[in-house]
């Protein structure tokens, strides 16, 4: 016998023919984002505004608005380098289109490459649940890294020894009041991994620390890089298609190593 409609919503406790969200009211002429008229945000407040209150739930106040903004803009770019730009542009030069090529640079971003914020956020989330002494939990977190032999995420760089955006960063969250617990504690650890192992944050850590103190929950970490670094993404795969020839090669063959069995004729008869 067919179960009908209302059973089925009986069974499941639920209305099966709604979908339910906070985030967005729409009806005819009719738009709310978050409890705000869409056409009043429109002009009165920031782009980084809007990024607070679809996360977050609602507007930050001037001085957290400065400061995620900040935050996005030292996502958007880091040069050809990253895995992320290399294969948008590689994306781009076959010819795919721009809306492929930003998925392609999106879909790059992993546990190496974007993944240390998402990382750092939650280690700074779970570590100030214990209320002890931040130098302490420092030192206890260095020294479980360390005999793991393992990386901390956040701290450290390839390139650089000193991060400039990581000191900027951390400036403008003291010029702005948004230093918390965890920015205490990302702060701690660099003591103890500078002194250990010459060590210093990293843009990322100094991000997760600050908005992790925003209130952002350490799951939309990512994300949040995702946000900042698609202008960027965006930028090199215009670049790409304007002033690269097509199909831009990066290996030739000689670059090529075989270490696979060695070929063997198959006889047939």
């Amino acid at each position: 016998m067919a179960i009908g409609k209302e059973s089925l919503e009986k069974i499941f406790d639920v209305n099966v023919s709604r979908w339910r969200t906070s985030i967005s009211w729409i009806e005819e002429d009719f738009i709310v984002t978050r409890g705000y008229f869409q056409e009043d945000l429109i002009g009165n407040v920031s782009f980084a505004d809007v990024v607070f209150l679809l996360l977050r739930g609602d507007l930050p106040s001037r001085d957290e608005s400065r400061m995620l903004d900040a935050i996005l803009v030292s996502f958007c770019d880091h040069g050809v380098t990253p895995p992320s730009t290399q294969i948008a542009r590689l994306a781009a030069s076959t010819g795919s289109p721009l809306h492929a090529s930003a998925a392609a640079g999106l879909l790059a971003f992993g546990r190496e490459h974007a993944g240390a914020i998402q990382d750092c956020m939650k280690l700074l989330q779970e570590a100030v649940k214990d209320n002890g002494e931040v130098s302490q939990l420092a030192r206890e977190i260095v020294n479980d890294y360390l005999e793991r032999d393992e990386k901390i995420p956040g701290f450290g760089h390839r390139y650089h020894s000193r991060d400039p955006r990581a000191a900027r960063i951390l400036e403008l969250a003291r010029k702005y009041k948004c230093m918390g617990r965890h920015a205490q504690l990302a702060l701690e650890i660099e003591k103890v991994l500078n002194r250990l192992k010459n060590i210093n944050m990293n843009i990322d850590g100094a991000n997760a620390a600050i908005l992790s103190d925003l209130g952002f929950h350490w799951e939309i970490g990512t994300g949040m890089f995702m946000i900042g670094r698609l202008p960027g993404l965006i930028a090199h795969i215009n670049e790409e298609k304007r002033e690269e020839k097509p199909f831009r090669k990066t290996l030739n063959l000689g670059d090529i190593e075989y270490h696979g069995k060695k070929p063997d004729r198959i006889m047939r008869g």
